[in-house]
């Protein structure tokens, strides 16, 4: 088995549950406005967000542009008069509070503590993930978080894991592998840098073709019985 020497961990929806966690900071902020929470308010909003991220991944807009034009389109979409701005500077502080993780998150960067140095390599935006690091108990596993809008790119470019390695102090490609749920961000980016790549597929979803990786797991305690 390949030596790794740091083990780098997307954040959201591989260390921290943001599914749970997104749909909780966007009905409190709806109740914060005083407008009663419609569940097809986050089905709309997923959907707007997802297609928002994924021009980010490909260089076309910058985390800082999504984080208000988000919610613009969503207020837009329903007829709901608040200023967009002040909704995502709301939802932003909401979020940064949820720092629930996905199962076995806590007990496997526990048991990876000593034998691997770890990273979180996120495209989220600052303001949440220092913030969510900072309450969760992962941060005594976590030695470096690099986040895209600090950098200036985002997952997959070349140039975000060009500033990630120099971060960690330019260790050998090979001696890195990079975990996480995003295909496209995390797995084709590290295999396109010369990175072994690990999928975290909870839900089970066929695998794109086109590229062998590394390794493909379902919950992260098969992340520990491999490597631990």
């Amino acid at each position: 088995m390949q030596q790794y020497q740091w083990l780098l961990f997307d954040a959201d929806g591989t260390l921290f549950d943001y599914d749970r966690a997104e749909s909780a900071a966007l009905q409190r902020v709806f109740r914060l406005i005083g407008a009663t929470f419609d569940p097809g308010y986050l089905t709309a909003y997923r959907r707007i967000n997802q297609a928002l991220w994924q021009a980010v991944e490909k260089g076309e807009l910058t985390p800082g542009f999504v984080k208000v034009r988000r919610f613009e389109l969503l207020l837009q979409t329903f007829g709901i008069a608040h200023p967009p701005a002040a909704f995502s500077a709301s939802y932003l502080e909401c979020l940064a509070e949820c720092s629930e993780l996905v199962e076995g998150a806590a007990e496997v960067l526990r048991g990876l503590q000593g034998k691997y140095h770890m990273a979180i390599l996120t495209n989220g935006l600052q303001a949440v993930q220092r913030s969510r690091l900072a309450r969760s108990v992962l941060r005594q596993h976590i030695a470096e978080i690099i986040i895209s809008e600090e950098i200036g790119f985002a997952k997959p470019a070349k140039e975000f894991f060009d500033a990630a390695l120099a971060r960690l102090g330019h260790p050998s490609r090979r001696e890195v592998l990079m975990i996480g749920d995003g295909w496209n961000s995390d797995i084709l980016g590290a295999i396109q840098y010369g990175l072994d790549a690990c999928w975290y597929n909870a839900g089970h979803k066929p695998r794109p073709g086109g590229c062998e990786i590394t390794r493909e797991i379902a919950s992260l305690h098969e992340l520990m019985e491999w490597l631990g």
